[in-house]
C-alpha cells in the first residue's frame, strides 16, 4: 500500500491504531484503552424515571458509555437529574448528550455530562437540498461562521473538561459540503475535519471523530481516508465505528458486524455502537461478540508482508474476473453450501438449501435464496436435480461417475490430467499457491479457486491470496470459504459477516462457501449467506430496510412500524425502503432509500421519494396505505 492510500498500520498482520487517549469521565478511549461498548437510550430525556431504568438496563448488560437524546435546553438541563439519579443507584458510567440542530442545548449538556456529540451537518448549517457554487473566499466566510457557532461550545467543554465526538452522518452532510465535495466519503471527512481545525485553533484536542452511513461500502471508505487525512495532517484522534440505521433482526446484526468488524479487523475503531431497530439493551451482546472475536486476533500466525498491494482502499472496485458459466465477471456472487457429512440423499434433503421437489407435479420449486451448488464430498446422488442446481464432487468420488464438478487439492490438480471440460474447482490456501500452481491458474479457462484458511486471522490471510493472484493477473472467479465448529448459531453470524464481509466490501470474491460444525443447521447457514451478500450489497435477494435505531426524538414506534411495514413490503425485491423516526437523518438517508417513511410529528409521517418529499404530515393511521399506493405509483409494486 502506498503512502498516500495508507489507513491502517498493517495490511497482513493484526496492529491496532494508537490514537490520542481521550478521558470521558473516568473511562479512557483511545490510546492503549480496550475498544470501548455504547449505546444510546430510546426514552424521552424529559422522562427522567424510564430514562434512568433503561440506563441501567443498558449498564448491567455492559454498556460503558450512555447518551441521551438532546433536542433542546429543557432536556439538556433534565440531564442534571438523570446523572443524580443514576449516581444515587449505584451507577457511575459516563453520560454522552445527543445533540443535533441546537448549539445552546450543546452548551448547557456539556456542563453536566462527561461528553457532547455533534453533528457537524447541521450544528450550525441548515440543510435544504440547495446547491451552490462557493468561491474560494465565499467558502472561508462560511468557515468563519461555523467557527462563530462552535467557539462557545469549545470553550464550555475546555471550562468543564468535557469530551467531544465530531460525528459525522452521510445522511446528513450539510448542502455547504454536498456543493462542494459531493454527497461523497471524501465530503463526510471534510465535513467533519473542518471542525476539528477549529477545535485544534482554541488549543482543544478531547474529540473522537466518528463517519457513519447506512451503507457499509461508504461506511468503511469514510474511515480508511478519514484515517489517511489524519495521518497527512499529523493528528490521529480516537474512532466511533457504527453503521447507522443498520435496521433490526438478523439484518442489522449482519449489516453491523460487516462494518465495524471489517474497521477493527485492520485495527481501526476505539469505541462502538451497534445500531439496532430494536430496545438498546439488546444492541450490547452484538457488540461484545464483535469486540470478542477481534481481540481473538490479537494473536496470530504472521502472514508474510505484501509490498506492492493493488486494491484502492478509498473507492469501490470489483475485482476483474472471467465468467464461467455463472460464477465471476458480471454474475451475482454465488452460494455454495455442504452436504458432505450428511449419510443419505433424498429428495428433502435439498429443501434446506431452498428447493422443494413437488411429488404431485414432479418438478422441483426453486425459491428465491435457493443455493447455486452443493458440495457433496465423496457421496452419491440418486435423483434427478434441479436443473439451476451445480454438484460438487471430490476429486476421486468424481472421477468414478464424472458427474457434476470436481473439487481437486492442489496436488491433484497438478498431477491429474483426467479434470472436466466444463468447470473444476481448485482448493487453495496461502501456503499452497505455488508458482507452478500459479503459471497452471494463468493457462486454465476451466478453473474456479476455492480458497480456504486455516490462520486465526483468516480475513488477512485470504485476502493476501486475492493480492497474489491480482499482482499475477490471475482473473479466475474465486470462491471464499470459511469453516466454523461449535459456536452458537448468533457467533456463527457475526464471525461469518466480519470474515467474508470484509473481503466482499473491497471487491473481493464471486461467491462464499460457509462450512461449518456444530454451528446451527442448513437453512440457517444459507441465510446467512445471502443476508452477508445483501448487507454488502452484492447480491440483492429481498427488500432493504434502512431504519433507524430510535431514540428520544422518534415519533412512533420504530419496531412496531418497521414489522408491519416490513410484513406489506418485503417481496419487493431490491427495493431499499428507509424508515426514520424523525427529520435528524430521514431526509438524507432517503438518498439511499427508494422510499422513505419519516416521523415529523405526533401521529404524522412525511412520506419520500429518495430525497424528495412527496406527501407531508401524512396520519400515521394511513400513512402505511399511503406508502403502497406511493410504491404503486412509480411502478415498482408487484403483488405478493
Amino acid at each position: 500500500m502506498i503512502l498516500k492510500d495508507r489507513y491502517c498500520n498493517n495490511w497482513t498482520n493484526y496492529s491496532r491504531l494508537k490514537t490520542k487517549e481521550v478521558m470521558i469521565g473516568n473511562v479512557g478511549v483511545g490510546g492503549a484503552n480496550p475498544i470501548r461498548i455504547q449505546s444510546m437510550t430510546t426514552t424521552d430525556t424529559m422522562d427522567t424515571k424510564a430514562s434512568v431504568q433503561q440506563a441501567m438496563r443498558m449498564i448491567d448488560e455492559g454498556c460503558e458509555l450512555v447518551r441521551f437524546t438532546t433536542p433542546s435546553i429543557r432536556e439538556a438541563r433534565n440531564l442534571v437529574e438523570i446523572k443524580s439519579q443514576l449516581i444515587k443507584n449505584g451507577y457511575n458510567s459516563p453520560l454522552i448528550a445527543d445533540i443535533h440542530f441546537t448549539p445552546n442545548a450543546a452548551i448547557e449538556a456539556a456542563k453536566i455530562v462527561q461528553k457532547v456529540r455533534i453533528n457537524p451537518g447541521n450544528f450550525s448549517d441548515k440543510k435544504k437540498f440547495q446547491l451552490n457554487v462557493y468561491s474560494k473566499n465565499e467558502y472561508q466566510e462560511e468557515l468563519k461562521r461555523i467557527e462563530e457557532k462552535l467557539y462557545p461550545l469549545i470553550a464550555t467543554c475546555k471550562q468543564y473538561n468535557t469530551a467531544m465526538r465530531i460525528g459525522t452522518n452521510h445522511g446528513s452532510l450539510s448542502d455547504r459540503i454536498m456543493s462542494y465535495y459531493g454527497d461523497t466519503p471524501l465530503g463526510m471527512v471534510e465535513s467533519a475535519l473542518e471542525f476539528v481545525r477549529i477545535c485544534e485553533k482554541y488549543n482543544y484536542n478531547q474529540i473522537i471523530l466518528s463517519m457513519k452511513a447506512s451503507n457499509p461500502i461508504v461506511m468503511i471508505q469514510a474511515y480508511r481516508l478519514l484515517v489517511n487525512r489524519m495521518q497527512q495532517e499529523d493528528m490521529i484522534y480516537p474512532l466511533h465505528l457504527g453503521v447507522t440505521e443498520a435496521g433490526e433482526g438478523d439484518d442489522g446484526r449482519v449489516k453491523s458486524a460487516i462494518g465495524i468488524g471489517s474497521l477493527l479487523m485492520d485495527g481501526i475503531g476505539d469505541t462502538i455502537r451497534v445500531s439496532l431497530t430494536e430496545m438498546p439493551e439488546k444492541e450490547i451482546p452484538v457488540a461484545k461478540d464483535i469486540v470478542d472475536y477481534i481481540n481473538t486476533k490479537k494473536s496470530h500466525n504472521q502472514i508474510k508482508t505484501i509490498k506492492k498491494i493493488p486494491i484502492k482502499p478509498f473507492v469501490y472496485s470489483k475485482r476483474k474476473t472471467s465468467s464461467l458459466m455463472n460464477i465471476g465477471a458480471k454474475n451475482k456472487p454465488i452460494v455454495m453450501a455442504a452436504c458432505s457429512f450428511k449419510k443419505e440423499f433424498n429428495y428433502d434433503s435439498l429443501r434446506p438449501f431452498g428447493y422443494t421437489y413437488l411429488s404431485k407435479l414432479d418438478k422441483w420449486s426453486v425459491g428465491e435464496t435457493a443455493c447455486d451448488y452443493i458440495f457433496v464430498g465423496d457421496n452419491d446422488i440418486n435423483f434427478i436435480l434441479p436443473g439451476s442446481l451445480g454438484i460438487i464432487y471430490n476429486y476421486k468420488k468424481w472421477i468414478q461417475h464424472k458427474k457434476g464438478y470436481p473439487l481437486l487439492s492442489c496436488d491433484e490438480y497438478l498431477k491429474k490430467d483426467l479434470v472436466s471440460n466444463k468447470m473444476n474447482f481448485i482448493y487453495v490456501c496461502l501456503n499452497t499457491l505455488s508458482k507452478k500452481i500459479i503459471d497452471k491458474l494463468k493457462k486454465d479457462s476451466t478453473a474456479v479457486i476455492l480458497i480456504d484458511t486455516y490462520n486465526n486471522n483468516g480475513l488477512a490471510e485470504q485476502r493476501s491470496i486475492f493480492v497474489e493472484l491480482i499482482n499475477n493477473n490471475i482473473t479466475r472467479p474465486v470462491i471464499i470459504r470459511r469453516v466454523y465448529k461449535d459456536i452458537s448459531r448468533n457467533k456463527l453470524q457475526i464471525h461469518s459477516s466480519i470474515d467474508l464481509g470484509g473481503l466482499l466490501l473491497d471487491g473481493l470474491g464471486d461467491g462464499i462457501f460457509i462450512s461449518v460444525k456444530k454451528c446451527g443447521n442448513d437453512e440457517q447457514i444459507k441465510k446467512i449467506s445471502f443476508d452477508i451478500l445483501q448487507s454488502t450489497r452484492t447480491r440483492i435477494s429481498k427488500t432493504e430496510y434502512i431504519s433507524c435505531p430510535s431514540c428520544g426524538r422518534t415519533q412512533f414506534d420504530l419496531e412496531k412500524t418497521t414489522a408491519k411495514i416490513r410484513q406489506h413490503t418485503s417481496h419487493l425485491k431490491g427495493l431499499k425502503i428507509g424508515v426514520m423516526g424523525c427529520i435528524v437523518n430521514g431526509p438524507g438517508e432517503m438518498a439511499d432509500a427508494d422510499y422513505g417513511y419519516v416521523g415529523t410529528g405526533p401521529g404524522r409521517i412525511s412520506l419520500y421519494k429518495q430525497k424528495e418529499v412527496v406527501k407531508r404530515n401524512v396520519p400515521t393511521a394511513n400513512a402505511l396505505e399511503e406508502l403502497i399506493d406511493l410504491i404503486k405509483a412509480n411502478g415498482d409494486w408487484v403483488s405478493p
